[in-house]
């Protein structure tokens, strides 16, 4: 059984930075594609950002040049920089894989920016 854990939530200050971590485990074979959306209270889930096996990364507009994504395929984690944090980017961020060509999903961490 794969499963994905992310860690790295809290509550920060606008202008702040978090580090988000997911990482999977269980029986791996290979991983694709690895990325993190996120659902704010009242709104739909929506991707944040996306990266490759190939390191080819995709950002929401609403993130670009603020937020970096990355991965380190020796320990089957990915992690979401974030900085110049916002009151808009509060929501839970959900991480999410193609692992052995199924897609998976973490259970959610909180991120809350608020001063």
């Amino acid at each position: 059984q794969v499963q994905l854990v992310e860690s790295g939530g809290g509550l920060v200050h606008p202008g702040g930075s978090l580090r988000l971590s997911c990482a999977a485990s269980g029986s791996i074979f290979s991983i694709g594609v690895m990325g993190w959306y996120r659902q704010a209270p009242a709104k739909e889930r929506e991707l944040v950002a996306h990266i490759t096996s190939g390191d080819n990364t995709n950002y929401a507009d609403s993130v670009k040049g603020r937020f970096t994504i990355s991965r380190d395929n020796a320990k089957n984690t990915v992690y979401l920089q974030m900085n110049s944090l916002k009151p808009e980017d509060t929501a839970v961020y959900y991480c999410n894989a193609e692992v052995n060509w199924s897609s998976y999903w973490g259970k959610g961490t909180l991120v809350t920016v608020s001063s």
